[in-house]
């Protein structure tokens, strides 16, 4: 072995490399053969030489900065919307909290036990039956259940008096029903049920908060709403209405407004057959799922400036009202209206509102009310939509729903997702003003 000093060895690679003795001559490139394109007929362009367009870079930048202006100007825009939108300031003090751990009918809930259609021409009887109202596993369910079930199919249609057990209506027609052939009349083919607090909770300006899933089949009808606990300033509507949230059990592609809206809405009416509530209504969507499909939180937020109810967020808002302006001018009723046949001036209701004059009717304590019902005649389920089997003005609606059960209940969850058809509370909370 030869040991190479960085002299030697740099001396003999300038010269020649050796190996053995041998002499190699020097590795000399060979001349490229590397052919000329015959496709470039032209002078090759170079662009990073030629002088940059200014006006091009000019364009570069201002389009980025218009995208930037954009960007900042949605950013303002939704810090102001949220800055506008209106808060509950006061301090607010619990009135309710119910995780439905138990079924409190004693301290809280009341049934309403009722089968004459609770003014809107309803098909259901709402009864205090644990087959219609119970809790299981932390979760309280209003459920809808076939009146056939119990006393049999035939008895809706004919030679039956059926006497609903434990009715609180004080009109005995709304406690009592005979299925009679040749006079049209039925049973109310539907059992549910109605709840309420108005003998133990209610509200002066506060919040409500309601989590809860909605049913699913055809023409059933939950809701969550507030009822005044006097008639202040009338019969209903003139005393007004909050509903939190009302849906129809119907699918997504039931043409007016399926399991895939929800609406919130204020009822209020200087008579008994005046309803300003279109003025004071609206809706959110689901776009992708149903409100049968999970759980929901409905929320009311109610001061004497404002009432606003949304769901889930503050941002899905079913309705936003200020109230700058007395409900009889928010109308805008005429001056007369024709009762019977004789004309008369229409008189404001609601001019003693004096202490929140603006806020009347809804300045008034107001209890909650949940309930599942079932088809009516009053509007809700337009007529000629989504195969409807009744007409709101025939005197025999409710014979030609339940006629059609056949067709209508296989849309209703049966079996091991029989719950589906129930509108199920995880919890409801009330706070008022202290």
């Amino acid at each position: 072995m030869t040991l190479y000093t960085s002299a030697s060895y740099n001396a003999s690679a300038a010269d020649s490399s050796t190996i053995d003795g041998a002499k190699i001559a020097p590795n000399v490139p060979a001349p490229s053969k590397r052919l000329k394109s015959t496709m470039l007929t032209g002078p090759i362009e170079k662009p990073w030489t030629e002088e940059k367009d200014k006006l091009k870079r000019a364009a570069y930048w201002i389009t980025y900065a218009v995208m930037l202006l954009g960007v900042a100007g949605s950013v303002v825009r939704c810090y102001f919307g949220w800055k506008q939108v209106p808060r509950i300031t006061k301090p607010l003090c619990l009135v309710l909290d119910d995780n439905f751990d138990t079924f409190d009918t004693e301290n809280v809930w009341t049934h309403e036990v009722d089968l004459g259609g609770f003014g809107n021409g309803e098909f259901e009887m709402a009864t205090a039956s644990p087959n219609n109202s119970f809790v299981e596993d932390g979760l309280l369910y209003l459920m809808p259940t076939l009146t056939s079930d119990v006393i049999g199919t035939s008895a809706i249609f004919d030679g039956y008096t059926y006497n609903l057990t434990g009715c609180t209506n004080v009109n005995q027609t709304a406690c009592g029903a005979v299925s009679n052939h040749t006079a049209g009349t039925v049973i109310n083919p539907v059992m549910s049920a109605r709840i309420t607090t108005q003998k133990t909770r209610s509200i002066r300006f506060g919040r409500v908060e309601v989590r809860a899933k909605n049913p699913k089949g055809d023409w059933l009808w939950p809701a969550i709403w507030m009822l005044p606990k006097d008639n202040t300033y009338g019969p209903w509507p003139m005393s007004g209405e909050i509903d939190l949230m009302e849906s129809r059990g119907n699918g997504p592609k039931y043409k007016n407004q399926g399991n895939n809206y929800v609406r919130g809405s204020l009822n209020w009416g200087p008579t008994t057959w005046i309803n300003g509530m279109w003025r004071t209504s609206g809706f959110w969507t689901e776009r992708r799922k149903s409100y049968d499909d999970g759980f929901h939180t409905y929320v009311l937020e109610w001061t004497e400036d404002f009432i606003r109810i949304y769901v889930d967020t503050r941002l899905h808002h079913m309705l936003d009202l200020r109230f700058n302006e007395p409900f009889f001018k928010r109308g805008k009723f005429p001056s007369t209206i024709t009762n019977g046949t004789q004309q008369i001036v229409l008189e404001n209701p609601w001019v003693n509102g004096v202490t929140v004059p603006n806020a009347a009717p809804f300045d008034q304590q107001f209890y909650l009310i949940m309930d599942v019902a079932v088809g009516g005649t009053n509007g809700w389920f337009p007529d000629n939509v989504g195969d409807k089997p009744w007409l709101d003005g025939s005197n025999n609606a409710m014979r030609d729903f339940a006629s059609s059960q056949s067709e209508w209940y296989k849309t209703w969850p049966q079996g091991s997702n029989v719950k589906d058809r129930a509108l199920v509370v995880d919890y409801v909370k009330m706070w008022e003003e202290c």
